[in-house]
């Protein structure tokens, strides 16, 4: 099977790589490959694809510290956010923001999404979608 690669994938430092892997597979990620030896894995869920590397200091621009990725979300479109929310409130992960309903207007259009956010294990901001 040959590779489908985004135009854009964004590569997240993350302090323990069994630990993501661990966290971002029970929102229903799956691995696409990973290369054990550097502590790299390649996760996708409904097209939405992430490259995951332990912290090795070889891509850092300044000191890692918690919460990671500050100032930036990342928006994954799922298809049951209610469901992905039911199974995180069971397990009673913080949430960072709750189940919502928003309104956006894109090129004068409006689009309403129903949208919740959480952190993942290094503070990463993670906002589940769905039109």
């Amino acid at each position: 099977m040959i590779m489908k690669f985004n135009k854009l994938i964004p590569e997240l430092s993350v302090s323990n790589i069994n630990r993501s892997r661990d966290f971002y597979l029970q929102l229903g990620f799956e691995i696409k490959y990973e290369r054990e030896n550097n502590k790299f894995i390649f996760i996708e869920l409904n097209g939405s694809q992430i490259m995951l590397q332990e912290n090795n200091n070889n891509w850092n621009t300044g000191d890692l510290e918690f919460p990671y990725g500050r100032g930036v979300n990342f928006s994954i479109e799922v298809k049951d956010v209610s469901a992905l929310y039911d199974y995180l409130m069971k397990r009673k992960y913080p949430l960072f923001s709750e189940l919502m309903m928003n309104e956006y207007v894109v090129g004068g259009e409006k689009y309403i999404e129903k949208e919740f956010l959480i952190q993942d294990p290094d503070g990463y901001l993670l906002r589940f979608t769905q039109e």
